[in-house]
């Protein structure tokens, strides 16, 4: 019987035991986890927080949304270019600026030409300067291509839209062919079956609309020469194109019928000069047969824009009324070298000044970014404290039978550990508040201090001014 009470006795207390023991390890596995949970929340906390830090700046790294953005097709017309700037070699302190004007692009008449260089043969493409409409809204340039399969050269006329609100050497500066219409006006036939062939478009003048455009092909091969020149007029009001064939077929007859010579069987040609003065719808061109040494002058001829009505004007090379409409712009001296020397130092100083403020920004977004993640880890462990009170809160209710005894007694601890709480937060605002106070005394201790300095050093100096020099009396 007593080994029976004994056995008895040592079940219960090891029951007991293992009955502690589970609630032990029930208490530490509710406050692992809830540790665990709060460190995984810290964890995401921080990663934002260098995620943030890394997106100032991005990186070759990105998403497929952010590469998507970025990809997006820009509209390159509404991209504001600047001037050029003259671009200054490490190894040189001065290279002058030269200042523009304007002037008229075709004068002499008929004097503009494509001027090639080895640029044309080493890239294949070469973009000339171009004409300037006399209103100042578009421009048209020449883009030239060079095939090297079989030597040969094309040509393309483009234009492009000049900005508003600038200036009229500044209008023409800032001119990008990103702002070009994506279809040419006119181009030449690409169909180069001859090697060693070139056919070219110069741009001659506008009319004094702006809605016309005179242009010149050149059509030769670089082994003999130019073949022919066509003279051809660009309508922009109705987009269209008018081949002035008419005048070489005019040429031809007059001096076949009035002077018995074919010029079939001579070497000629004919040169664009302009449009009329005294009639802008009408083009006037000049001719030249080459039968020796010295080019023959074959007249002064004019034809309507549209390839109708040539006419004779004069077979004497005297002076010949033809418009300049059309601008360029020309370099017209440099800038001053003290005033060059004086804008280079403040765009440094204005970079360094920029540089000082970004980094300033960037250090205080890097602030803000982190006192932001300091405040939701500080919210984190908060929450945490606040479950693992209400955790202890819970474990000491445990081994009542009553419900109600459960809420009731839930509700008395919780009134007392929120007036615990409020006691809490009201000493911390006291102690900031006192803090504040201490730091405003501080501050106006240390005004005060500097003002009765400056008294002193005020009477100082006063007394030292009525201060009688040696041997004088003192001043009344």
């Amino acid at each position: 019987m007593k080994r029976l009470l004994c056995f008895f006795a040592i079940l219960a207390a090891v029951t007991q035991v293992l009955t502690v023991v589970d609630a032990v390890a029930a208490k530490d596995m509710a406050t692992k986890e809830a540790e665990y949970l709060k460190r995984i929340e810290k964890d995401r906390i921080k990663e934002e927080y260098g995620r943030k830090i890394m997106d100032r700046k991005p990186s070759s790294y990105m998403t497929i949304e952010e590469y998507e953005e970025l990809s997006k097709p820009k509209d390159k017309m509404s991209i504001d270019y600047g001037t050029p700037q003259v671009e200054k070699p490490y190894d040189m302190q001065y290279v002058p600026h030269p200042i523009y004007k304007l002037a008229r692009y075709n004068d002499p008449p008929g004097s503009p030409d494509l001027a090639v260089n080895l640029d044309l043969f080493k890239n294949g493409q070469m973009n000339l300067p171009g004409i300037t409409s006399p209103d100042f809204t578009f421009m048209v340039y020449p883009a030239v291509y060079y095939y090297p399969e079989r030597k040969a050269v094309s040509c393309d006329l483009f234009m492009v839209a000049l900005r508003d609100n600038d200036s009229s050497v500044n209008k023409i500066l800032k001119a990008n062919i990103a702002h070009r219409f994506p279809d040419p006006i006119l181009s030449t036939d690409k169909e180069l079956t001859n090697s060693s062939t070139y056919r070219t478009l110069t741009p001659i003048d506008f009319s004094a609309d702006s809605r016309k455009l005179l242009v010149k092909e050149k059509i030769g091969s670089s082994a003999d020469g130019i073949w022919q020149t066509n003279i051809i007029v660009y309508d922009f009001s109705t987009r269209a194109s008018y081949n002035l064939s008419e005048l070489r077929d005019a040429v031809s007859y007059y001096w076949k019928e009035y002077k018995g010579i074919d010029l079939i069987d001579k070497r000629w040609d004919i040169y664009p000069l302009g449009f009329s003065k005294g009639n802008p719808n009408r083009v006037m061109a000049t001719a030249y047969a080459y039968t020796g040494d010295t080019p023959v002058f074959l007249g002064v001829w004019s034809i309507d824009y549209k390839g109708e009505q040539s006419r004779l004007i004069s077979l004497n090379n005297g002076s010949i009324e033809v418009a300049s409409n059309g601008f360029k712009i020309v370099k017209d001296g440099a800038v001053n070298k003290t005033l060059v020397e004086k804008q280079e130092k403040f765009e440094r100083d204005l970079v360094k000044r920029h540089a000082a403020a970004e980094r300033k920004q960037d250090r205080a977004e890097v602030k803000e970014m982190k006192t932001e993640m300091k405040e939701k880890l500080k919210e984190v462990n908060k929450q945490f404290k606040l479950e693992k009170e209400d955790y202890r809160l819970m474990d000491k209710l445990k081994g009542t039978t009553e419900e109600n005894d459960n809420i009731e007694k839930y509700k008395e601890l919780q009134e007392a550990l929120d007036k615990k709480r409020e006691l809490k937060a009201e000493k911390a605002e006291q102690k900031q508040k006192q803090k504040e106070l201490n730091k405003q005394g501080k501050e106006q201790r240390k005004l005060e201090k500097a003002q009765r300095k400056a008294e002193k050093e005020a009477e100082k100096a006063k007394e030292k001014e009525n201060k009688p020099p040696k041997g004088g009396t003192p001043i009344q």
